[in-house]
């Protein structure tokens, strides 16, 4: 179960992720700077935002399998369709646009996945596994750079990705034919703590999408090699993708206290993001490693958290979360484009830390006002 969550999720989030690596390439043919990346991406976090929650009653309404299924398919055609029909910037927007919705199901149906099929003793790192899917995502579309958009051409690599989605296919859960109701009420789950922790969240995401999106940009912004850059964000995928599955394998092994790892995570990876405005190779290599490492490590923890506090309905919990992530995920690259266009690179990366750093801080306040209500809950309990 945990193999098929991770490809769904990676053939989920896959396209932003593509387009982010291959924009030297596909700018030089579509006419668009930094701002305009800033803004298709953003448009696709904003769509991803307001299907958030109603995804994720669909979720848990009609089952994972059928969810993981549609999203797969969704995402191969829409990424066949952009190698085809990209022909202008406003096609490539509209395109992307349609992976949107495939990558808001294809999450919150793996989350339901594992909520229903993996025991409490694996949950942590299995969400840790799922959530490795992101670097993976950005792993594979480092890649892409020197190894397709620079031999045969971008377009082949979205044809390439159609494929890998395809594939994902046979690994989507079994047997879900039967509809998931939720036996959760609305006083059960602590909606203000998670709105918190969602906010937080969503600046987080913010400033770490910037980091998969805007890192070959910008270090081809500061005259390193459109191929060694591709390779700068593959070696900070990798990063990510191991601290992801040591999040979850730890988590497994705690009691508590996962959402104040993450909330020390953010605040580390605020320094990572800030070395990015250094000039130099060894502050790229050191901020890369920080940012994907601590900056980016923390969804699958934060997600297995909000599953744990809520087993009832893990995908409409999650969704509440989702949506502060693909909020986050909106604003973020207008502000990091805008400024990288009309400033610099390395301003745009300062301001990225600092929005970082405030979402540690508001992260622990989640969690206080977390704890807080499972201590009056607790009373309630009692009396």
């Amino acid at each position: 179960m945990a193999i098929g969550a991770v490809s769904v999720t990676t053939a989920s989030v896959l396209p932003v992720f593509l387009t982010g690596a291959l924009t030297v390439q596909i700018s030089a043919e579509l006419g668009f700077d930094p701002a305009g990346l800033g803004l298709v991406v953003a448009f696709y976090f904003g769509i991803s935002a307001l299907a958030s929650l109603p995804c994720g009653w669909l979720v848990e309404r009609f089952g994972a399998s059928a969810t993981s299924r549609i999203a797969v398919v969704g995402v191969a055609v829409a990424l066949g369709a952009i190698a085809a029909f990209a022909t202008s910037y406003a096609a490539l927007v509209t395109l992307l646009l349609c992976c949107a919705w495939c990558n808001v199901l294809g999450q919150l149906a793996s989350n339901l996945t594992l909520a229903q099929h993996v025991p409490a003793t694996r949950l942590g790192l299995s969400f840790g596994l799922k959530q490795a899917a992101i670097p993976i995502a950005t792993l594979l579309s480092g890649v892409a750079v020197p190894g397709i958009a620079l031999t045969v051409g971008w377009r082949w690599a979205y044809v390439i990705a159609a494929c890998l989605a395809l594939a994902a296919l046979p690994l989507t859960p079994r047997g879900g034919s039967t509809r998931v109701r939720s036996t959760a009420t609305p006083g059960e789950r602590a909606t203000g703590a998670l709105s918190v922790i969602g906010i937080a969240a969503g600046l987080g995401a913010a400033a770490a999408n910037a980091l998969g999106i805007f890192l070959v940009a910008a270090a081809v912004d500061r005259g390193i090699s459109p191929g060694l850059a591709g390779l700068t964000l593959t070696m900070g995928s990798v990063v990510g993708l191991t601290l992801r599955l040591l999040n979850g394998w730890l988590a497994d092994r705690r009691a508590g206290g996962h959402i104040a790892v993450v909330a020390g995570s953010l605040v580390l990876g605020a320094i990572g993001l800030a070395l990015l405005a250094v000039p130099g190779t060894p502050a790229l290599v050191i901020g890369t490693v920080l940012g994907f490492g601590l900056g980016w490590s923390w969804p699958g923890l934060l997600q297995f958290a909000v599953v744990r506090l809520h087993p009832s309905a893990p995908a409409a919990a999650t969704s509440i979360v989702q949506t502060g992530v693909y909020g986050g995920g909106f604003v973020g690259p207008i502000a990091f484009g805008f400024i990288a266009a009309h400033g610099s690179f390395p301003v745009a990366w300062l301001v990225g830390a600092v929005t970082m750093l405030a979402a540690g801080v508001l992260m622990v306040l989640g969690r206080r006002m977390l704890l807080a209500h499972r201590a009056a809950a607790a009373q309630l309990a009692a009396s």
